[in-house]
């Protein structure tokens, strides 16, 4: 996390797609799936990570992945989900760190509506409507609930959907990579940075599954400093969902759930009135089953 802009960790990967999540294979070497890849990735990126989850398997058939053509097996790849509490003066390869919006400019609705967003549901209902000879309604109806339009309520976890739709609809470079194509010059406009092979599905796969965990769990915490401000906390919770929170009742769930207790120092480089610092309290994973931060959006209007 970078000024509250949530980053990802990359590498260079191999054209037409130059930006690839860093990966590598099991080898005799390593004890276990994770011991592998805490080897791989620190190994590639000089940097230690700190929470680390199982996030899925994939095994996507696509131009970009090498088969080998003796039994033609197809490449699978276990993806995992780390999360690395670093501040930007520490971080090692400063360019391999890339805002995960970069990659997905529709998620990102903290402020004004992304550009990117008006521009992806244009295409979109233009692709739904013009199936066959008249529109498909079960294609309008995906692109309403996967994208909030039409009264339908944003759900941020849909990320994963959301890129798989625009995939679906040949609307991300990756869509012609598969297709052994050109991508269509006027997808920069709003289709984000493509990424080698399917690591941009693996990438929107974890932040749809970080965006769902950090209501049920206290992984938010993972990326804050011992002591840290509920202002922080917010901003953090806000940086992750692509959502923006009500301030008082942001407040007064962290109050009612006991995720946080003050300490007896406040903070003054707030350009502000200093604040109380508070820190997590670890017992409250003890205390009940799912102690997360359970985000809800303010209210924005949908889509015409």
């Amino acid at each position: 996390m970078r000024s509250y802009v949530p980053h990802v960790l990359t590498v260079a990967g191999p054209a037409p797609a130059a930006v690839a999540l860093p990966s590598g294979p099991l080898q005799p070497g390593h004890c276990s799936l994770q011991a592998g890849l805490r080897s791989w990735v620190e190994r590639q990126t000089r940097c230690r990570l700190g929470y680390v989850e199982q996030l899925y398997t994939f095994g996507d058939r696509t131009s970009l992945l090498p088969e080998r053509p003796a039994d033609r097996n197809r490449t699978v790849s276990i993806a995992y989900l780390a999360l690395v509490p670093i501040g930007g003066d520490d971080l090692p390869m400063q360019q391999g760190w890339r805002p995960w919006y970069r990659f997905f400019p529709w998620e990102d609705r903290r402020f004004d509506e992304p550009p990117a967003r008006f521009l992806v549901l244009e295409r979109l209902l233009d692709w739904a409507r013009s199936a066959g000879q008249s529109p498909d309604r079960d294609r309008v109806r995906r692109v309403n609930l996967t994208f909030g339009v039409d009264g339908v309520p944003w759900d941020e976890e849909r990320a994963l959907e959301r890129y798989e739709m625009l995939y679906e609809a040949g609307l991300v470079p990756e869509a012609s990579f598969d297709r052994g194509l050109e991508p269509p010059a006027d997808l920069a406009a709003f289709a984000g940075v493509p990424m080698f092979a399917d690591h941009r599905r693996i990438l929107a796969t974890a932040i749809s599954r970080l965006r769902a965990k950090i209501k049920y769990r206290p992984v938010l915490f993972e990326l804050m400093p011992p002591t840290f401000t509920l202002s922080a906390l917010q901003k953090t919770a806000e940086a992750l969902s692509g959502v923006s929170l009500h301030k008082q009742n942001f407040r007064r769930l962290i109050a009612q759930q006991g995720l946080v207790e003050e300490t007896s120092d406040m903070a003054t480089d707030t350009g502000g009135r200093p604040a109380k610092l508070m820190r997590f309290r670890s017992e409250v994973t003890l205390e009940r089953p799912a102690p997360g931060v359970r985000v809800a959006a303010t209210r924005r209007g949908s889509y015409p």
